[in-house]
């Protein structure tokens, strides 16, 4: 499904973004990486909305936040969310934001958000180790995998992919659903859009000196591991997917191929491609039709996901 051509608001901001990221002093630590490594020691204190408690839990290497609905919680599915920041940027006020919103349009999920290890302090597999780690405590904690719906975004949309995969080889039931916005699935930067969407991309375009090119969180590993880009593995099994995707991402090939091959392997797929949007657009949550659409498609996907 390709959504119509972009509102006056989504292009509007989409050309500020453009410019603030073409500015000499900070556009380049914004396409590098290098703002998102510090944002969240810099934003004040998120306030927990009164609606929600929230739980933080320490797992040693890394910490969990527990988003929960003061008034009738949902008990039939749980949210696992894997944020985005290029596998270089920690958990930040916008991802909490995001759980939220999760909470929102499911109806009342718990959403666990896992503030995995980043690079580059703690390159692959650490980001992969952590969201099983994560995954593993909400079935200690008395959750069943068809009650677990994975949702991630950039970085995060690509590690709920790769954690399926390694749930697979583990001999672990996999979860009922996936979310993912603009996943990042081929950190080879293989695909066309690469190469199409170069001028286009407001975040990352017109330079090869970006965050998508980053190879901190790979080291020495093969990048075409399965664990690292899930493109290439193999998606057998795998449960329904939404993904959603910009037209204007260099990364659109990434959600375009997986979609593709998951397909060919019989998983249940819904591309959304939103004409002239940037990446992770759902960030600008209920301000752009667009982002406002994205919310209520992950709620009725939600909706539609087998009872456990």
């Amino acid at each position: 499904m390709k959504e119509t051509e972009a509102s006056i608001r989504g292009r509007v901001m989409r050309d500020m973004i453009a410019r603030v990221t073409n500015d000499h002093l900070i556009g380049k630590k914004i396409k590098s990486g290098e703002l998102r490594k510090h944002i969240g020691e810099t934003e004040p204190p998120w306030k927990c909305p009164d609606c929600f408690t929230m739980q933080v839990i320490d797992m040693g290497a890394f910490a969990m936040e527990l988003l929960s609905p003061k008034e009738n919680p949902r008990e039939d599915k749980v949210i696992l969310q894997l944020h985005g920041g290029g596998y270089v940027g920690g958990m930040r006020n916008a991802y909490r934001m995001f759980a939220g919103l999760y909470s929102e349009v499911s109806r009342g999920m718990r959403v666990l958000t896992a503030d995995y290890r980043v690079a580059p302090e703690h390159p692959y597999p650490a980001a992969l180790e952590d969201a099983y780690s994560a995954y593993c405590w909400l079935l200690s904690e008395g959750w069943f995998s068809d009650q677990i719906i994975l949702a991630g975004d950039s970085a995060g949309g690509g590690l709920v992919m790769a954690l399926c995969h390694y749930l697979k080889a583990q001999g672990k039931q996999l979860p009922c659903g996936i979310v993912a916005m603009s996943p990042w699935t081929d950190l080879t930067a293989g695909g066309e859009s690469y190469d199409t969407n170069y001028e286009k991309d407001p975040l990352f375009g017109n330079t090869r000196d970006s965050l998508i090119y980053n190879k901190e969180y790979v080291g020495e590993n093969d990048p075409m591991d399965a664990y690292i880009s899930p493109l290439f593995g193999d998606f057998r099994e795998f449960p329904p997917m939404l993904i959603q995707v910009g037209s204007y991402e260099m990364l659109l090939s990434d959600s375009v191929s997986v979609a593709a091959k998951a397909r060919q392997q019989g998983v249940k797929v819904r591309l959304s491609i939103y004409d002239g949007m940037f990446h992770v657009f759902q960030m600008a949550a209920k301000m752009l039709p667009e982002s406002r659409r994205a919310w209520v498609e992950i709620g009725k996907f939600m909706d539609v996901l087998p009872d456990d």
